[in-house]
């Protein structure tokens, strides 16, 4: 996100007075050069590349940063993933005010890491909000707003990745109109408004007897990249791949019987309205990872590639779902 602002901004012809990476609020100065000299960020390559003024504090609401505002007479901050909560003393220090880029439609889907929530809860849109900053958390008025598509393969790294594109779009038009006409403030409409704070990370252990297969698979997709979501056998885990996941229906398992009856030419059964019990390994393959389970719906989560949590165990996946015993 900094690194589509920083282009935007140099795109509308804005002037960068700093900038302020949010690794060093949370780093080490020995830290940040280990990260910086071997992890090198495109933030970072393109704060070198176009020779910017690199902001070194060690918080948004230290005395060192706001000095910094007042000695450059900056006209606006913009912020974009930043895990401090801004005091009022510095967010309205710029002359124009403070920006924050959320990537959600506010007022709805407030609070950190909206590209789990959305998904997790079926939207079929999202997006990224520009808004002046405020006491609270994503409360203040919309400056520009722009939907997003979710498609229903996206995880949540899909779905990040065109968010920070939608950023440098944004940006770019708020510095351009920022400079040459007024933008109106538009106040949030709280009777819409919802917030998610951070998941409860036991849900990346799929529970398929209480869940149904769309809500795995939503959470399969949303956790990634952040979290990866594992299948319990036993005393053993294997680690979803959320690019190789397929839900299988009674009606897809009862046309394929239909078919082979009627090449047999006996009479298909009326189609079954489950797959199986919740919980049940009903296919199996150690070639491609393979296995097929049982969700609370009577429908299957086909899922491939899985690998054993382990380093020491993990080449030996496909001997371990061979001896697995179906249900």
């Amino acid at each position: 996100m900094l690194a589509n602002m920083i282009e935007s901004a140099r795109e509308s012809g804005v002037e960068i007075a700093g900038i302020f990476r949010y690794e060093r609020t949370v780093m080490s100065g020995a830290k940040l050069l280990f990260h910086d000299l071997f992890q090198t960020s495109h933030d970072l390559t393109l704060i070198k590349k176009y020779n910017l003024p690199e902001i070194k504090c060690k918080s948004a609401n230290s005395e060192a940063f706001r000095n910094y505002i007042l000695k450059t007479n900056a006209d606006i901050i913009m912020v974009g993933t930043w895990k401090e909560k801004l005091k009022k003393e510095t967010f309205s220090m710029p002359k124009i005010g403070t920006v924050n880029i959320h990537p959600s439609l506010l007022p709805r889907y407030r609070g950190p890491n909206p590209y789990m929530q959305v998904i997790l809860r079926g939207e079929k849109k999202t997006g990224v909000t520009l808004h002046l900053m405020d006491e609270n958390l994503d409360t203040g008025a919309i400056l520009i707003q722009k939907e997003i598509d979710i498609l229903p393969s996206d995880t949540g790294k899909e779905l990040r990745e065109r968010a920070f594109t939608m950023t440098r779009e944004i940006a770019s038009e708020f510095f351009s109109k920022i400079q040459s006409e007024v933008i109106i403030p538009i106040k949030q409409n709280e009777n819409r408004a919802t917030y998610f704070g951070n998941i409860d990370e036991t849900i990346k252990m799929l529970d398929f007897k209480n869940k149904s297969s769309e809500e795995l698979y939503a959470t399969i997709r949303a956790l990634h990249p952040w979290l990866p979501c594992y299948i319990t056998i036993g005393n053993h885990f294997l680690s979803v791949n959320p690019y190789k996941v397929k839900i299988e229906t009674p009606e897809n398992k009862s046309m394929a019987e239909a078919l082979f009856k009627t090449i047999q030419g006996s009479t298909a059964n009326e189609a079954p309205q489950t797959l199986g019990r919740a919980g049940e390994i009903i296919a199996k393959d150690g070639k491609t990872r393979s296995l097929t389970i049982v969700c609370k719906d009577g429908k299957a989560l086909k899922m491939d590639g899985l690998k054993l949590w382990g380093f020491f165990i993990r080449p030996f996946t496909g001997i371990f779902i061979r001896n697995v015993k179906l249900s």
